[in-house]
């Protein structure tokens, strides 16, 4: 059954409403109000089989505001959660980014290790339940394979001979010979039942350990994640998630914008500099199993200021060729260009919203196709609408279009449309080129 056909529970159609009316991408549901961005979802679904047979890859998602990137981000996440994959995901903020002086790599590291999450843990912070079920799972398939007991020294031997494959896989990688210590550590502190030598490794996946001598007194590791070399640790997950069972690491970090706001030149420069590594990486077979995914405004992109095309060696590189232009962009390059969702899209989308909204409040349904026609219309018909119009604002009219007809039952959806507020907006619609836009709307 489809999730159109199928009923939406009260609990997640109670998060999508509030979330879009509040402006924010829902965690949960997206499939129930996924409407467009079908060629989109394709081209980024196309790099995920990629990075499951070991590649990797890189894409910029940009659009306005309230285009929709958060929202094609999310979708994302939710699939290749059910894939198998690992996700964490971070915005980047004034104290979160590539690269910086007082830890604002390591913080959006940190921020990444917290919202690890998995299709059984999707809230995130599965970083130690993934490490368990690889041991357990190890454990179990000893024992399947071989036929030893329980308790057998023979199958502590052949487990142990299995973690250690792993870990000599990774040791071989940058940095990966102390990553591959402490995941022995870990899996011996699981066998032992030492819970604070688990804990303690667990903080040094964090990039908690400010201190290389407090690593070394705890751990007997004398080196600590740092802002030069966090994405190191991104890329020795990635292998190691793999080796652990899944098919792969996808990392996802939007409010690139972050980036182009800061005001010291050099510092933005050392950001790009981290940003054209990372790039590099995944498209020269650097990295493995990995694919990340960056949300950005087209300002923070584009301007040759302070942009991302500021650093020459990235605007050369992801800069559009002579043949693409809007409605026919190239989806396969790194940057992938949001177009706007069309009236018929938004429609579909408002039906949606309106069939769930009736459920939740439990109420029968007011608002008609009629109705949500002449809604979209007066949305689309305002002036600029055709470059300066998101799904955000949209969705938040509608959303309150919902709430005042079921609070107010006398009212009716031509009385609000018709009102005072929207009047000079409609009759920009009815007066320019509305008819010839709408023209396939028909009752």
């Amino acid at each position: 059954m489809t999730n159109e056909n199928r009923k939406v529970p009260r609990r997640i159609s109670q998060t999508i409403i509030n979330s879009l009316k509040g402006g924010v991408v829902p965690r949960v549901g997206l499939p129930y109000i996924t409407v467009g961005r079908k060629n989109e979802i394709e081209a980024l679904l196309h790099d995920v089989d990629i990075i499951a047979e070991g590649g990797a890859s890189f894409r910029f998602i940009v659009g306005r505001y309230g285009s929709g990137k958060s929202f094609l981000l999310q979708t994302i996440r939710s699939y290749v959660m059910d894939r198998g994959f690992i996700v964490a995901d971070a915005d980047l903020s004034p104290e979160r980014r590539l690269q910086g002086t007082r830890g604002q790599g390591l913080a959006t590291y940190r921020e990444l290790i917290r919202n690890l999450s998995t299709k059984t843990r999707p809230e995130g912070g599965a970083l130690t339940l993934v490490l368990d079920r690889w041991i357990s799972r190890v454990q179990s398939e000893a024992t399947q394979e071989t036929g030893y007991a329980p308790g057998d020294p023979a199958l502590t031997q052949e487990v142990d001979k299995r973690i250690v494959a792993v870990t000599s896989s990774v040791s071989e990688l940058v940095h990966g010979f102390e990553f591959a210590r402490l995941i022995s550590a870990y899996y011996h502190a699981y066998l032992n039942g030492d819970d604070e030598t688990k804990g303690r490794v667990v903080r040094w996946f964090r990039g908690e350990y400010a201190l290389k001598r407090e690593a070394k007194e705890e751990l007997g590791i004398n080196i600590i994640i740092t802002d030069d070399d966090w994405y190191d640790y991104i890329k020795l997950f990635a292998v190691f998630f793999r080796l652990a069972g899944y098919a792969g690491l996808m990392i996802m970090v939007d409010e690139l914008v972050n980036i182009y706001k800061i005001p010291n030149s050099i510092t933005r420069q050392y950001n790009y500099e981290k940003l054209l590594t990372m790039y590099n990486d995944t498209l020269q077979g650097k990295a493995q199993y990995l694919g990340i995914i960056m949300g950005a405004t087209p300002q923070a992109i584009e301007d040759r200021r302070r942009g991302v095309y500021s650093y020459e060696a990235l605007r050369s590189r992801l800069a559009e060729g002579k043949f693409s232009r809007p409605g026919a962009r190239d989806l396969l390059a790194p940057v992938i260009r949001l177009e706007p969702l069309t009236a018929e899209e938004m429609l579909v989308l408002c039906e949606k919203l309106a069939a769930m909204h009736a459920d939740l409040y439990g109420y029968a349904r007011s608002i008609g196709t009629e109705d949500l026609v002449s809604f979209i219309q007066i949305e689309y018909g305002r002036i600029g609408a055709d470059q300066n119009i998101t799904p955000r604002e949209v969705i938040r009219d509608f959303i309150e279009l919902l709430d005042l007809l079921y609070q107010n039952p006398g009212m009716t959806p031509a009385a609000l449309l018709e009102s005072d507020e929207f009047s000079y907006t409609k009759s920009e619609a009815v007066s320019d080129n509305a008819d010839a836009s709408f023209a396939e709307f028909t009752i």
